[in-house]
């Protein structure tokens, strides 16, 4: 991470710069889900993205493909956004699933399935005791959510958390906004998923320009692959270190921006689409 938030440009502002970049390269875009389509939520089946958000991600997808890339399952990401037109990219990117009509299919970390639904078992019994917590099992992660929990009990999690996990050698931990993101220990996140749906789609720094957009910690390994040429834009209203090299304080601005991009991106056709 080589950059603090507080020195990042406004991606608002450069919006006239992003337009020059794309008079002779594709966009490709990627996109965070909580935190940055919708504003954190309480409890995650309460993050539901707006109508006005979704249309503008499904009219941006009729433009340059456009990619899901989270934490959560596909088969979440799809129900929520319920659009035929974007790749989804669940579970930190370890499924891939694309439009129908497509061979964008891709799965990592199978074999650890059942370990991670042990893991998940294992954690929602020594955690059943602490108010506010809640495990999970979405797809190929098991994510343990404590923003509820009284703050003194939050090490109280972390110790179980940790004590669970290390009988586990398959499985990792990531902390990511008060949530512990328990997954398979494979050499797999969310900057090779990205580099991977751009390959499969022949696109590369010379004839494309990357935006991601995400608020996370897990997404910092996208920001990491990208290009000097691509855009990586963070989504976060307090400073912290990270290697975006521009900044969206919230939802609403990534809405403006997305609008933005929509415009200066040429209308859609056949051969712009997925």
């Amino acid at each position: 991470m080589d950059a603090a938030q507080t020195q990042l440009p406004s991606a608002l502002e450069r919006l006239q710069d992003f337009r020059q970049r794309l008079e002779s390269r594709r966009a490709i875009v990627f996109l965070d889900y909580d935190g940055t389509l919708t504003p954190i939520a309480s409890r995650p089946e309460l993050a539901r993205i707006t109508p006005e958000m979704r249309a503008l991600v499904g009219a941006l997808a009729e433009r340059c493909p456009v990619s899901i890339v989270s934490g959560r399952a596909t088969e979440t990401l799809r129900e929520f956004l319920r659009l035929e037109n974007v790749i989804y990219a669940g579970s930190h990117g370890m499924v891939i699933d694309g439009p129908p009509g497509t061979d964008l299919q891709l799965e990592i970390g199978q074999e650890y399935l059942e370990e991670l639904t042990t893991v998940h078992r294992r954690l929602t019994s020594a955690l059943s005791g602490i108010p506010g917590v809640l495990v999970q099992l979405t797809g190929y992660t098991a994510p343990v959510h404590f923003r509820l929990v009284p703050p003194e009990r939050i090490p109280e999690v972390e110790r179980i958390v940790e004590r669970v996990t290390q009988d586990h050698p398959g499985i990792r931990v990531n902390r990511g906004k008060m949530v512990f993101e328990i997954r398979p220990d494979v050499a797999w996140d969310k900057g090779k998923a990205l580099l991977w749906i751009r390959e499969q789609l022949g696109l590369n720094p010379e004839n494309s320009v990357a935006f991601y957009l995400g608020d996370d910690t897990t997404d910092e390994d996208a920001f990491a692959v990208l290009d000097d040429r691509d855009a990586g834009i963070l989504v976060a209203s307090e400073p912290r270190e990270t290697a975006a090299r521009y900044l969206l304080r919230d939802p609403s601005e990534v809405g403006r921006f997305l609008e933005g991009l929509v415009d200066i991106i040429n209308a859609p056709t056949e051969e712009a689409r997925i």
